[in-house]
C-alpha cells in the first residue's frame, strides 16, 4: 500500500470522524474528542508530506465524484513539504484546542466551530494535493471559507470580529476571483490537468503566460498576507481564537507561496526574469512594512500577525531571488536561495505556531492581549513564559534559534551571486542584504519588547496580577512546538534532501550545500555554519557566566531600591510597550504617520489651572489609509445613489423592463 495515499485517507478519516464529533458530542466532551482527532489527522499528514518528500509517488483519479470534471490529486515532493507543514502545525493545535476550547457553548467550543475546524484542516491536506484546474479551486475555496467561519467564532463577544471578518471575506474572494481567472484562462489554453499544463505551457503565448502569472500572483500573494494586499491579516489573525490564528499564520498563509512555486516553476516552467523581480520587490516591501509595525504594535497578537507579513517576506524574496537567478543562468545560487525560502516556511511554521499558542495561554489566563496592560506573568505562568521566550528566540533570527539557519542560507544567496547577470540583480542583492539585516534587528527588538513588556516586569492590571497557568494540553502543544523549532535549528541538515528533490520538481538542481549531522556547507565556498556547535556553544557559555557570577561575584543580598525618597517602584514607573517603542518609531515616522491628540482640560475656575492632560496616539495602517479607504468611499458613494434606481415605484420598474427588452431585440436584428 502507498505510504502517501494511507496516511492521507486516515488523516482525511480522522478529520472526518473530528467533524461529526463536533456536530454530535456533548459540550463537556467535545474539545477533549475533537482535539484528539484533530492531533491524530494532523499527525497522519505530517506522516503523508513525509513520505511524499521522500520521493514517494502517489495519484488518485475520481472522476465520478466531482460533475463533469471529476477530482484529480497527485502528490510530489513540493506537495509533501506543504502536507507535512500543515499537518505538524494542526497536530499540535488538535492538542491545545482540548484545554483551550474548554466546555463552552460558544466561541472556540460551539458545534460549529467544532465541526468547521477539522474541514479547515482538511482543506489545508489537500491544497497541495490538488492535481487539476478544478480540483484545486474547489479545494482553495474550501479553505477560505472554513476559515472564515472560524475567524466569526467569537463575534458574540467582539464586535470587532465583524468588522475583521468583513475585510477578511472580501480579500479572500478578490484573491480567489484573480486566481479564477489565471488558472480559467491557462485551462482554457492548454487544458485543466496539471500533467496537461506542464506539456504545453512552454508552446504558450507570451503574453498569455504573463497574463496567469500576474492574476494568480495577485491572489497568491493576498493569501499569504503580502503588502499591499494584507490589511485582513492583523484584523483576521488578532480577532480570531488563537488556535485558528496559529493555523492561519503557521499553515494557511504559507499556502500563497506553494501556489506561487506550483504556478510559476511547475505548471510555467520558471518563466520571465521579470516576474520574479516583481517577487522579489513585493517581498522585500512587505518584510520591511510588515516588521516596522510589528514594532510600534502594543497589541500581542496583532505584533504577530505582521510578523507574520514580515516572514512571509523573506520568504517571496528568496522565491524571487531563486526565479531571478535561475533565469539569469545561475542555477547553482538559485537553488540556494530556493532552499532557503523553503526553510523558512518550515521554521516560521514552528516559532509561529508556538507564538500564536502562547499568546492564547497568556490572552486566555489574562482576558487581554495589550501589552501595556500586561506584566509580571513569569511567576504564575513559568511554563508559558519560557516557551513564549523560547519562540521569540527563534523569530529572532538570532542563534541559536532555527529563524537564524534559513535567513543565513539566504543571505548567502544574496551575497554569492554574480553581478555580471544584469544591472537588475547588481542592484537588487545588496538592497535584499540591508532588508535581511534591517529585518533582523528590528524584529529583535519588536520581541524583547514582546516578551519584556508583555511577561516579566509587574502586572499592569488585574488580569495580569490574577493569572493562574494554562491546562497541562495546552503547555504540551506549546512544548511540541518548541522541540519542532529546536530540532531544525540544530539539525536543520536533515531537510536537505527534501528540499533537492522539491528543487528537482521545480525544475532546478540540488541546492550546493553539503550537509552533515552538525554543519552546513556551502559548496565551492568558504561559507560554513555550524548550528549544533553554536547552540551548544552559546549554552554552555550561559551556564558558565551563570555559575562563575554565583560562584566569584559579590554576595546577593535583598535591600529597598533607590527611589529618590518618592516610596516604593510601582508599575506605573516601569517601560509600557508603547514607551518601549517610541525610539523607534520616532525613526520610522515619515512611514508610520501616527496619528497624535492631546487633550487639556482646564479647571472651571480658572483657565489657567491645569485639571487633566489627556495624550492619546494612534499609528494607522498607512497603506490602508491610502489604498483602500478612498475605494471604500467612492463604492459606499456609488451604492447611496444606486439607491435612487429603485425608489419603489413599479412603472420606473416596467420602464427599465421595457428598455431591456427593446435592446435585446435591437441586438438580436443587428448583422
Amino acid at each position: 500500500m502507498n505510504p502517501v495515499g494511507a496516511a492521507l485517507g486516515i488523516a482525511l478519516a480522522a478529520g472526518s470522524c473530528a467533524a461529526t464529533a463536533g456536530l454530535l458530542t456533548p459540550a463537556r466532551w467535545r474539545a477533549r474528542i475533537v482535539g484528539t482527532l484533530l492531533s491524530i489527522g494532523g499527525a497522519a499528514g505530517a506522516v503523508a508530506g513525509v513520505a511524499a518528500a521522500c520521493g514517494t509517488a502517489w495519484r488518485l483519479d475520481l472522476p465520478w465524484l466531482l460533475p463533469l470534471a471529476g477530482v484529480r490529486l497527485d502528490a510530489d515532493a513540493l506537495s509533501g513539504w506543504f502536507m507535512l507543514l500543515v499537518g505538524g502545525v494542526s497536530a499540535a493545535v488538535g492538542v491545545y484546542t482540548i484545554g483551550y476550547a474548554g466546555s463552552g457553548g460558544h466561541g472556540p467550543s460551539s458545534r460549529g466551530a467544532m465541526f468547521v475546524l477539522p474541514l479547515f484542516t482538511a482543506a489545508m491536506l489537500l491544497v497541495p494535493v490538488a492535481a487539476s484546474v478544478s480540483t484545486f479551486l474547489l479545494v482553495w475555496e474550501l479553505m477560505a471559507v472554513t476559515s472564515l467561519i472560524l475567524v466569526m467564532s467569537e463575534h458574540r463577544q467582539h464586535a470587532a470580529v465583524r468588522a475583521a471578518s468583513v475585510w477578511y471575506a472580501a480579500m479572500t474572494q478578490a484573491g480567489f476571483v484573480s486566481i479564477l481567472i489565471g488558472l480559467l484562462w491557462l485551462a482554457g489554453v492548454s487544458g485543466q490537468d496539471f500533467a496537461t499544463i506542464r506539456q504545453l505551457a512552454p508552446s504558450l503565448p507570451g503574453t498569455v503566460q504573463a497574463g496567469v502569472f500576474l492574476l494568480c500572483l495577485a491572489g497568491f500573494a493576498s493569501k499569504a498576507g503580502a503588502v499591499p494586499l494584507h490589511p485582513w491579516l492583523p484584523r483576521a489573525h488578532a480577532e480570531a481564537p488563537s488556535h485558528v490564528s496559529a493555523l492561519m499564520s503557521a499553515a494557511m498563509v504559507k499556502l500563497g507561496v506553494y501556489g506561487l512555486l506550483r504556478v510559476g516553476f511547475d505548471l510555467l516552467g520558471g518563466g520571465e526574469r521579470w516576474w520574479w523581480l516583481i517577487v522579489a520587490a513585493l517581498g522585500a516591501v512587505s518584510a520591511l512594512y510588515g516588521i516596522m509595525q510589528a514594532v510600534v504594535a502594543s497589541d500581542l497578537k496583532r505584533l504577530l500577525a505582521f510578523s507574520t507579513s514580515e516572514n512571509i517576506g523573506l520568504i517571496l524574496l528568496g522565491t524571487g531571488l531563486a526565479g531571478t537567478l535561475a533565469a539569469s543562468g545561475q542555477p547553482a545560487v538559485a537553488a540556494l536561495a530556493l532552499a532557503a525560502a523553503l526553510l523558512h516556511t518550515l521554521n516560521h511554521a514552528g516559532f509561529k505556531t508556538l507564538l500564536f499558542l502562547g499568546a492564547g495561554s497568556v490572552v486566555k489566563a489574562t482576558g487581554t492581549r495589550d501589552l501595556d496592560s500586561l506584566g509580571g506573568l513569569s511567576r504564575p505562568m513559568p511554563a508559558t513564559t519560557a516557551l513564549v521566550a523560547a519562540g521569540a528566540l527563534a523569530a529572532t533570527a538570532l542563534p541559536p534559534g532555527n529563524g537564524f539557519v534559513s535567513e543565513w542560507l539566504l543571505l548567502q544567496a544574496l551575497l554569492h551571486q554574480s553581478p555580471t547577470s544584469g544591472t537588475e540583480l547588481a542592484v537588487a542583492a545588496p538592497v535584499g542584504v540591508a532588508v535581511v539585516a534591517l529585518t533582523a534587528g528590528v524584529g529583535v527588538a519588536a520581541y524583547v519588547k514582546a516578551v519584556g513588556t508583555g511577561l516579566l516586569a509587574r502586572p499592569r492590571s488585574a488580569g495580569a496580577a490574577d493569572a493562574k497557568e494554562s491546562p497541562p494540553s495546552m503547555i504540551i502543544a506549546m512544548g511540541l512546538a518548541a522541540a519542532v523549532c529546536f530540532l531544525l535549528a540544530v539539525v536543520p541538515a536533515m531537510t536537505i534532501p527534501a528540499m533537492s528533490r522539491v528543487a528537482a520538481n521545480l525544475g532546478l538542481q540540488a541546492p550546493p550545500v553539503a550537509a552533515d549531522l552538525v554543519a552546513l556547507r556551502l559548496s565551492d565556498t568558504s561559507a560554513v555554519l555550524w548550528p549544533l556547535s553554536l547552540a551548544v556553544g552559546v549554552v554552555v557559555v550561559s551556564a558558565a557566566v551563570a555559575l562563575l557570577s554565583r560562584r566569584f561575584g559579590r554576595p546577593r543580598r535583598r535591600a529597598i531600591a533607590w527611589d529618590c525618597g518618592d516610596g516604593p517602584l510601582t508599575a506605573r514607573m516601569e517601560y509600557t510597550a508603547t514607551s518601549f517603542a517610541e525610539p523607534l518609531q520616532r525613526v520610522f515616522d515619515d512611514t508610520l504617520a501616527p496619528e497624535r491628540d492631546v487633550d487639556v482640560t482646564h479647571h472651571e475656575e480658572s483657565a489657567y489651572h491645569v485639571e487633566a492632560i489627556r495624550y492619546r496616539q494612534r499609528i494607522p495602517d498607512r497603506i490602508e489609509n491610502r489604498l483602500y479607504r478612498p475605494v471604500i468611499h467612492a463604492l459606499d458613494r456609488l451604492g447611496l445613489a444606486a439607491r435612487r434606481l429603485a425608489p419603489g415605484v413599479m412603472h420606473r420598474y416596467l420602464a427599465y423592463m421595457l428598455t431591456a427588452l427593446v435592446v435585446v431585440l435591437i441586438a438580436g436584428v443587428l448583422p
